[in-house]
């Protein structure tokens, strides 16, 4: 059986999506289901809207499956 990565980025953010913390309440795919989307692997997509949308979303995660941390944007010299 593959196993399915749970990290998505895109060039600000980095989600990670916990499954065995998920309450399954789909709140995310309720309310931003551009970008987190049920019936597709992946099943996230963060190239799909802004990030600031996807950070907002994930901050009403009733569970915390869904966390994220900003990637580091500073230019190499």
């Amino acid at each position: 059986m593959e196993a399915y990565k749970n990290e998505f980025s895109n060039k600000e953010i980095t989600v990670t999506y916990k499954p065995c913390v998920c309450i399954r309440a789909e709140k995310c795919a309720k309310e931003l289901s551009e970008v987190f989307r049920t019936s597709i692997i992946p099943w996230i997509n963060l190239d799909n809207t802004e990030t600031t949308k996807i950070i907002n979303q994930i901050k009403k995660c009733p569970s915390g499956a869904l966390t994220y941390q900003k990637n580091n944007t500073k230019k190499a010299s």
